[in-house]
């Protein structure tokens, strides 16, 4: 395994991080919108949306990033193995995330076959792109205290896109779209895939793969996947990441259900105009914007506070006590009246730092299980570790996302409707808090059989250090 220098450059710490960003204003609008879009946009049932979401993502996480990973891991170009899957994908991309989010004049048979196929290859195109970024971290440094650096950069990043879909999409929509939302969605996923494609070249451009492995180290890969199927962090950081990004699509997917259904619109509108604001001609809209950009913000500043907590306590007591923290206000959702628009926006933000703290460090965890692996079998296989994360990424995804129109269906809801039936009002209080809270508390309890603690992270790194000479 041969290294070069191991400290990035602030030029390419932030060109790296660029890369999520452009990732992330196509996820965060899959886990924002997706289903919003297809019941209250695109026109199609909940039951009918559900097993789209499903089965369609279930096809993409279980079938795309193994094929991805196995295939970046043996990518020989002068650029390195990961960073050309970036460049050939980003077209493709910001294209097909245009085409997901339009609603073309077909009938209802069609559009349904239409929503198949572009979320189809929305994921698969996902997956080609942001895989390869994802194992980048594990190549880009061997340094542990850069590689917490890098993971708060990009995350950084990641919060930028999320205020960007969370905070300004919906409105921006309203507005593009003169409140044709169908027009809207179009003009500005646009705009949003444009930028994306700039991103990621600038990401191409920027970045450099530092840790190569050497001929004699290449493995099958029947080794590769025995290799996955014994590293026991490896197994708790897969069911980890499904439990999470469960979590985070089902909360995050149905909020707008609770602004648009449960809050009251009227102490809404007086929330904002207290705020000096004016008064909103859609309160809903305005105070989920507010919502989120508060939530935003404190995430920006716990992951201020996550590289000097993993340094000195080790990553996996940090991410353990803060998501738990994070929770309890998630939890405290379910019991606020439709008035308590400040205790709404509060929680949101005492959840937002702390689950902040945890952001970056996921990710390094894994980029730790790759050397783990390493440091075990003598052998590297960085994307194949990633893609099977990705898999649970995409599973968490999908399972989040189907529970959202599931639950929705399973009470009751009807889109457009003026006033909801008490069930489905349950069903939306339900979804952003008791059974997000119920995914994030079985992940912290995980973290007791992860060994890979503070200690174990200082003794591979420098076992690596002096094997890769």
């Amino acid at each position: 395994m041969s290294t070069i220098q191991q400290k990035l450059s602030v030029t390419e710490k932030i060109g790296y991080s660029l890369g999520d960003l452009a990732a992330n204003l196509v996820f965060q609008t899959l886990l924002t919108f997706l289903a919003f879009f297809y019941t209250d946009v695109y026109g199609l049932k909940p039951e009918v949306a559900t097993p789209i979401i499903f089965f369609v993502g279930l096809f993409a996480a279980i079938v795309f990033n193994p094929i991805i990973g196995a295939l970046a891991d043996r990518t020989e170009t002068r650029w390195g193995k990961f960073r050309p899957w970036i460049l050939w994908t980003s077209v493709p991309l910001g294209v097909i995330s245009l085409l997901a989010f339009s609603t073309p004049d077909f009938s209802e048979q069609g559009k349904i076959y239409y929503a198949i196929i572009t979320y189809g290859l929305l994921l698969f195109f996902y997956a080609a792109s942001n895989l390869p970024y994802a194992a980048l971290s594990g190549v880009i440094t061997g340094d542990m205290a850069e590689r917490n650096s890098i993971s708060s950069y990009r995350f950084v990043a990641v919060m930028v896109a999320q205020f960007i879909v969370q905070v300004g999409m919906y409105p921006f929509v309203d507005y593009m779209g003169g409140g044709d939302r169908v027009i809207g969605f179009s003009k500005v996923m646009t705009y949003l895939a444009g930028a994306g494609i700039i991103m990621l070249i600038i990401t191409f451009l920027t970045t450099k793969e530092r840790i190569v492995p050497k001929p004699e180290q290449k493995s099958t890969l029947k080794e590769d996947f025995n290799d996955l199927t014994n590293n026991r962090p490896w197994v708790i950081m897969l069911v980890l990441t499904i439990l999470v990004f469960v979590t985070l699509a089902l909360k995050g997917g149905m909020y707008i259900y609770y602004f648009e259904n449960y809050l009251s619109e009227s102490h809404i509108a007086n929330f904002v105009s207290g705020l000096g604001l004016g008064v909103p001609d859609n309160p809903a809209s305005y105070g989920f914007s507010l919502f989120n950009a508060g939530g935003i913000i404190f995430m920006i500043i716990g992951i201020m506070f996550s590289k000097p907590l993993a340094d000195k306590h080790g990553k996996r007591n940090v991410f353990g006590i803060a998501l738990v923290v994070s929770t309890l206000f998630i939890l405290a959702f379910y019991f606020f009246p439709p008035e308590a628009i400040g205790l709404v926006v509060g929680s949101q933000i005492l959840h937002g730092f702390f689950y902040g703290i945890t952001i970056p460090i996921l990710w390094a965890m894994i980029a730790d299980v790759a050397d783990y692996s390493e440091w075990k079998t003598n052998r590297r296989a960085t994307a194949i570790i990633f893609s099977a994360m990705m898999v649970g990424l995409k599973l968490g995804l999908t399972f989040g996302g189907a529970m959202i129109t599931g639950i929705l269906g399973h009470y009751g809801y009807v889109a457009g409707a003026a006033t909801q039936s008490p069930e489905a009002i349950n069903g939306i209080k339900s979804a952003i808090s008791i059974f997000p809270s119920l995914f994030f508390f079985i992940g912290a309890g995980l973290l007791f059989f992860y060994e890979i603690d503070k200690d174990m992270e200082v003794k591979i790194e420098q076992e690596l250090k002096i094997r890769r000479g």
